[in-house]
């Protein structure tokens, strides 16, 4: 059989992924010639991304409802009583993919269809600082854009390579396409994936199990928020803390078996007919063999680069997972915005932007929600920096009272005069909405007292518990 001749194209612009770094692509660069490749997401082989097929997208398509779960509960507070029949996941899950899918394919569609672009699929590696090869296919580019995402992380474990034991195993990327609902679910992992897909999971009338290597759950964020989540998840689901997964094993029924041992030896196992890992994601710049265009990866794995989002090699910029510690898709996106005008900005001759990163927020979409922006406490004590510390419960406004709120809250964080905000850290409902606000400020380094002072805060709006937390943080720097 021939061997099949390798095709050689040129163009101005190259695009690896096909998420965030498409935003790249619009009639500003209409005179240029790109080429974006990208290697599908999942086994379906989904183009777009991480968020659109397997993310943020889809997990709060499912949230939404697994709020809704919550009702009854939340109407007896308010003495109201609700009944919840369930959730019909056959066609929860034709809505949510129908959208997302039908996004993806128009995309794909737009994109084609522009005269300037190429849509090449398959795997991307560098032959060199200016050329990439796909397949039998070699692309020479005169600026190269690496915004090829993440992956889940695996397990190097017993039994998790077993290929009959395969069947069992989901990630992220696909267990939001099960046909059908398990009755039994190991979530491994601590973070925000095994949070929310706890919440959802839970609400769809599937047993979850969450087994974490730390305690507590969402460690990485503020000591008080992190110990509420838990709690709030524990009284849903089973929560097992400080736990190692020691192997996998096949159950005598035909589902699996997940071992673990405590930091006391003690060994435990957990029957389960689906076990999801959640253990977080790691950054595909190891499998574009960077090295080859003169770019050392970090120690984290990820594509170095600096103010500007470009790497080490001038003519290459990278946004996105690949390259950014925190995997955040807003950030990607504001990544994306920066290396978008810096191109035009070096074709025209102008100045350079730098990307502001100091003040990333995170939502984490749980019952009940969580967000967070800026140090934590931990993070102060360690730095040394003196702040003050306060607390305002949701109960204690008149929005709170009207929900019969008990156990959520506003913590912020300022310096010693109580006119700098440090961090800011919501746990309860509409807390990914409430924590933009502070953002905001902390982005344009807004004074405490100007926060207050300088705007109308809609009375009886859940907003007020952001304003009463900022008075109270003030008055607790004034003593």
């Amino acid at each position: 059989m021939a061997e099949q001749q390798v095709s050689n194209d040129h163009v101005d612009l190259c695009i690896i992924g096909s998420g965030s770094g498409l935003s790249l692509v619009n009639d500003d660069l209409g005179d240029w010639k790109i080429v974006v490749i990208d290697d599908g997401l999942g086994v379906l082989e989904r183009f777009g991304g991480t968020c659109l097929n397997a993310g943020c997208i889809p997990t709060k398509m499912f949230a939404v409802p697994a709020h809704y779960a919550m009702a009854p509960a939340e109407a007896a507070a308010v003495d109201t009583e609700v009944s919840f029949s369930g959730i019909d996941y056959p066609a929860l899950k034709m809505r949510i993919f129908g959208r997302t899918d039908g996004i993806s394919s128009a995309g794909l569609s737009g994109l084609t269809a522009r005269p300037n672009v190429e849509v090449i699929f398959g795997a991307a590696t560098f032959v060199d600082a200016h050329t990439i090869k796909v397949g039998q296919r070699i692309v020479s580019a005169d600026r190269i854009v690496v915004a090829a995402g993440s992956r889940p992380r695996g397990l190097d474990l017993p039994g998790f390579d077993d290929p009959y034991l395969q069947a069992f195993i989901y990630t992220s990327e696909t267990i939001m396409r099960l046909a059908e609902l398990p009755r039994r679910m190991v979530i491994l992992g601590g973070g925000v994936e095994a949070v929310e897909f706890g919440h959802i999971y839970a609400a769809l009338g599937v047993h979850v199990t969450v087994i974490s290597r730390s305690a507590p759950l969402l460690r990485k964020l503020d000591s008080l928020i992190a110990e509420a989540a838990t709690e709030a998840l524990a009284g849903r689901v089973a929560v097992r803390l400080n736990q190692q997964v020691t192997g996998l094993e096949p159950e005598v029924d035909g589902g699996v078996v997940v071992s673990t041992v405590d930091a006391t030896g003690i060994e435990y196992s957990y029957e389960s007919d689906v076990v999801l890992l959640a253990m977080g994601r790691i950054p595909n710049g190891d499998q574009l063999m960077v090295e080859n265009a003169g770019i050392t990866l970090t120690n984290g794995g990820f594509v170095p680069v600096d103010e500007h989002m470009r790497t080490p090699v001038p003519h290459i910029w990278a946004l996105g997972d690949v390259c950014a510690p925190k995997m955040l898709k807003h950030l990607a996106n504001q990544q994306a915005r920066v290396v978008k005008h810096n191109l035009l900005a070096e074709r025209d001759g102008q100045p350079l932007v730098a990307t502001r990163e100091e003040y990333v927020p995170l939502g984490v979409f749980g019952h009940p929600e969580i967000a967070s922006v800026g140090a934590t406490s931990a993070d102060l004590d360690r730095a040394g920096i003196p702040h003050v510390e306060y607390i305002h419960e949701y109960g204690w406004t008149a929005y709170g009272w009207a929900l019969n709120d008990t156990g959520h809250f506003v913590k912020l964080i300022a310096d010693e005069t109580g006119e700098k905000l440090l961090g800011a850290h919501i746990v309860g409902p509409q807390a990914t909405t409430l924590i933009q606000v502070l953002q905001f400020a902390m982005t344009q380094q807004m004074a405490i007292s100007t926060m207050i002072s300088g705007q109308y805060w809609i009375h009886p709006a859940l907003t007020e518990v952001v304003e009463n937390a900022l008075i109270g943080v003030r008055r607790a720097a004034r003593g």
